[in-house]
């Protein structure tokens, strides 16, 4: 077993941050190594831990919590943030992937879907709840445009597989390239579609009706 995957928890409601800590210290290698009230704290507090995975709510006061991912993806390119909110509205849900964040789960999501979240984009790869996922479909059918079309053949079906989530190994053994090659693709689809991350480019893909 390899080290524990360490966990910063930011919800300004102390019932919610402390039931979600409670959660998550009964999880097998997964530690809980700070947490936060306000979005502020969040990055102050994950400058001193390094995390692997933020686990922020949006609405927090002092700083939101899109602010929050921007600034910890920033300085820590190597903490994943995982959101954990009760508010879907689709502008907060693409702001917050456009800050950086790699997950979006909506509270009330069982504890089990929880844990799968943190693994997954502990990992490098992206999750959304059900519910975000199937409102970034409807928009992009709602504009009933073909997307893309300043991408080739095999970076759209490299955008595809990003936009389902998985990493860039994954994707070389899908399409039977080597991930260094997946990884060259990325780098071309980044700069013709203007993004400078992965989840800019995930959240670019699911408005445009890839990774349903």
């Amino acid at each position: 077993m390899g080290p524990p995957i360490r966990v910063l928890v930011a919800d300004d409601h102390p019932i919610v941050r402390g039931g979600l800590i409670a959660l998550l210290g009964t999880l097998v290698d997964i530690e809980v190594v700070g947490e936060a009230e306000d979005g502020a704290s969040a990055v102050r507090e994950a400058l001193l831990s390094r995390p692997d995975v933020a686990v922020l709510d949006l609405r927090m006061p002092i700083m939101d919590g899109v602010q929050a991912t921007r600034k910890i993806r920033a300085a820590l390119p190597g903490t994943a943030v995982l959101v954990l909110t009760m508010f879907d509205e689709d502008e907060l849900v693409a702001d917050a992937l456009a800050a950086g964040a790699q997950g979006y789960l909506l509270k009330g999501a069982d504890p089990g879907d929880i844990e799968r979240a943190l693994r997954t984009v502990a990992s490098g790869a992206a999750v959304f709840s059900p519910q975000v996922a199937r409102q970034l479909l409807a928009r992009v059918r709602a504009t009933g445009t073909e997307p893309f079309p300043e991408l080739t053949t095999r970076e759209r079906e490299v955008l595809e597989l990003i936009a389902t989530g998985l990493s860039n190994n994954e994707i070389g053994s899908q399409l039977h390239i080597a991930a260094k090659t997946v990884g060259n693709h990325i780098s071309a689809i980044f700069l013709k579609l203007g993004v400078v991350s992965r989840a800019e480019a995930i959240v670019r893909a699911r408005r445009a009706g890839y990774g349903s």
